[in-house]
């Protein structure tokens, strides 16, 4: 069976799959195909966990390809963290790509944290509707994140070490830098 991680991004899909990584009877990987197109782009082995923030923007051909066969995560963190997170990254990444791409504002001058709000409410109500017909999923809060992946670990049949995986919850992936940080990049 496979499991994906349906995220909007700033919310511990790294940590969640650094974790999965103590799974033994499945593979695991963050961000694998994001330069397929086609038939690649959702090309996963079986017995697969996949985190991939832009995965929310092929919920049409994942519901295709996999339907309810698949587990599916839906990974939130607390919407203003999550925000601030995403407004610290806004002139790149997805959030660049958002303002410019999906918005066609590239020369609009909304507030980074208004912008992130409207990025995640997008997101997160994209998986939402993908998700209200599927029976194999769970919500998983960043918050709760030690109990909430013992509940996806017995959810999903995992073997492995489930220690291990629960001490990586105590790790900081990937962590925004400040914005003075970002411009003396």
């Amino acid at each position: 069976m496979n499991i994906f991680i349906l995220n909007a991004g700033r919310c511990g899909s790294l940590t969640f799959i650094a974790a999965c990584r103590h799974i033994t009877n499945h593979t695991a990987a963050h961000e694998s195909l994001t330069r397929r197109i086609g038939g690649q782009r959702l090309a996963y082995p079986p017995n697969h966990i996949e985190a991939d923030n832009r995965l929310s923007w092929f919920l049409g051909r994942l519901d295709l390809e996999f339907g309810n066969d698949a587990f599916y995560v839906h990974l939130r963190r607390d919407r203003k963290r999550s925000a601030d997170s995403f407004a610290r990254r806004e002139h790149f990444g997805i959030m660049k790509a958002y303002r410019e791409g999906i918005l066609l504002g590239e020369e609009e001058n909304w507030p980074a944290p208004d912008l992130a709000l409207d990025y995640l409410e997008t997101v997160e109500t994209n998986i939402q509707l993908f998700l209200k017909d599927k029976t194999r999923k769970i919500d998983f809060a960043l918050e709760r994140a030690r109990t909430d992946f013992y509940r996806f670990w017995e959810l999903i049949g995992a073997e492995g070490d489930l220690d291990r995986a629960l001490r990586e919850w105590e790790i900081n992936y990937n962590a925004s830098t400040t914005n003075s940080q970002q411009k003396s990049r």
